[in-house]
């Protein structure tokens, strides 16, 4: 496999974090920090919905970098307790053997459960109508969102099946997780994520009307872009992956409010895959770590949400 040609190893005494996505190159990034004293080289390189360009991309950085994101890809999926893993994409990784892969999961499920809470002071979550497009892949946000009461509609019925039935309550989205993740789990993920050009190709969808009903559109950036109609004068918009071409989508849809639930780093604000490679690699560990762990290094490193009034 031949690597991007101004590809470079980290300089010594860097820890070399690299998330291989299924999404746009476009989105493309490398940048240097330093965390708790320790400097990495934080890196994107997408694939263009090139499943077997990923798979090679893996298979030839493996054991020449601290740790691997996986972007534009859930490996796991955690709704009640449960752990749900897809069938494809564990294929898509099954060649790493020596660097530690995260795909983001157990972040969201602590740092973005946190960063809601900390961020109620900011919004006032009981005055908010919140629309999450898509939940059930940020199980923690959901039930954050429930905990300060917030009036949420989760879309994942309206947006991933299609059929305008909004989940009211996290008892409910529950419910349909229970029911639809067992199966959809087994589907390739691109029939309901967008990846490569499709990121860029906006859908018309009976949901418009929650994008009106909404204060806040909370989840993946590319689902709110995706479904989002030409108008969102006035809302806020809680995020997590942005780059400088989303934050001037978002200003010309008229968008009053960008959240983002970690600090920017250099030209972007990265994924929860690559901020938990980083974390892992920090840690030393090979595995992805525990949520009390998380948390104590999200306190460490003084992570907090990042409010952008524009």
């Amino acid at each position: 496999m031949t690597l991007p040609s101004n590809w470079q190893p980290a300089p010594p005494g860097y820890k070399h974090v690299v998330s291989v996505s299924l999404g746009s190159s476009k989105r493309n990034a490398r940048e240097e920090i330093e965390v708790l004293g320790q400097p990495f080289i934080l890196e994107r390189l997408g694939t263009d919905g090139d499943s077997k360009k990923m798979i090679e991309l893996f298979n030839t950085l493996d054991g020449k970098v601290d740790a691997f994101g996986l972007g534009g890809a859930d490996l796991y999926v955690v709704s009640g307790g449960k752990r749900y893993t897809f069938g494809n994409v564990r294929k898509l990784v099954a060649g790493v053997k020596q660097t530690p892969l995260l795909d983001g999961s157990g972040l969201k499920n602590t740092l973005e459960r946190d960063a809601v809470m900390q961020l109620d002071p900011v919004l006032n979550w009981k005055s908010q109508k919140v629309l999450m497009v898509s939940a059930v892949d940020r199980f923690g946000m959901a039930e954050a969102l429930s905990e300060v009461q917030a009036d949420v509609v989760y879309g994942d019925v309206i947006f991933g099946l299609g059929i305008d039935y909004p989940l009211r309550s996290i008892a409910a989205l529950r419910r349909v997780a229970g029911l639809v993740l067992p199966i959809v789990t087994k589907l390739p993920q691109d029939w309901f994520y967008p990846t490569g050009e499709k990121q860029e190709v906006s859908v018309v969808s009976k949901g418009t009307r929650y994008y009106a009903w909404a204060d806040v559109l909370a989840g993946d950036t590319h689902y709110v872009k995706r479904y989002a109609p030409q108008d969102l004068g006035g809302k806020t918009v809680l995020t997590q992956t942005i780059t400088g071409p989303d934050r001037d989508w978002m200003i010309s849809h008229g968008v009053k409010r960008l959240v983002t639930t970690t600090p920017r780093i250099g030209s972007r604000n990265f994924a929860t895959n690559v901020m938990e490679a980083m974390f892992v690699a920090l840690a030393g560990k090979k595995e992805a770590l525990s949520e009390q762990e998380y948390l104590d290094l999200i306190r460490r490193v003084d992570f907090k949400p990042q409010v952008n009034d524009f």
